[in-house]
């Protein structure tokens, strides 16, 4: 009996350019490998001074080519203004939902020593705990208190085209890309027994970590047990 897998839309709610490659490069591929849609929705364009935002468009739009992303939206809350634009972000999180109801959404974890992650983290959970069934929250590099429950373990290629992605970023100077990289490949280690490492599959390299805020299950219901 062949089975096929419905496909899911996946929207990824991030405070800044750049947050959901960190976070998420692996995993987005690979939903997108799997056939599902996957839209991310940035709240900022994350522009500096002099600058209107352009230059970190440019960016997200071209590491969204490499990994295989259908959308990538944005919003314009002010940069490091969140705290003081929780009205508008709640606004804009309610129609980026409205636009194509997800079926897994992915965010921030709350607690982040980033005031614009908190907030994006906050917001999005209200939002998603109303609009959909599956919540997860990400671990950014200044989480805080963050025990993840859900850890998605790549291979080489998934590796490579989240690195590919990281290096579109060239404004973010301050970010070493391969420092990320790497802790991605080392990610896992800190939170599983080498035991349970030792049985991961041949190829298996880095880890991205997760936590389940919500997870809605539906009983498997065969076909052949319809009403005709």
């Amino acid at each position: 009996m062949t089975t096929f897998r419905t496909v899911r839309s996946v929207l990824i709610v991030v405070a800044h350019p750049d947050d959901a490659e960190l976070a998420m490069g692996m995993r987005i591929r690979d939903h997108v490998l799997a056939g599902d849609r996957v839209r991310v929705h940035c709240l900022s364009t994350g522009h500096a001074e002099k600058d209107d935002g352009t230059t970190r468009r440019g960016e997200c739009l071209t590491a969204a080519k490499i990994l295989g992303i259908s959308r990538y939206t944005f919003s314009q809350i002010p940069d490091t203004r969140f705290t003081d634009h929780r009205g508008a972000i709640n606004e804009a999180l309610f129609n980026a939902f409205a636009t194509e109801r997800p079926d897994i959404v992915y965010t921030h974890h709350p607690d982040d020593q980033h005031l614009d992650h908190t907030v994006t983290g906050e917001e999005a959970t209200t939002v998603a705990m109303r609009e959909t069934a599956d919540l997860i929250h990400f671990r950014s590099p200044y989480s805080r208190n963050f025990e993840p429950n859900l850890y998605f373990v790549g291979t080489p290629d998934l590796l490579a085209a989240k690195r590919a992605a990281l290096t579109c970023f060239t404004s973010q100077q301050q970010l070493d890309m391969e420092v990320f990289g790497g802790l991605t490949a080392l990610a896992y280690r800190q939170h599983v027994h080498h035991r349970v490492v030792e049985r991961f599959p041949e190829g298996a390299q880095g880890a991205e970590m997760f936590r389940t805020a919500r997870q809605i299950v539906h009983a498997f219901r065969p076909a052949d047990t319809a009403s005709p």
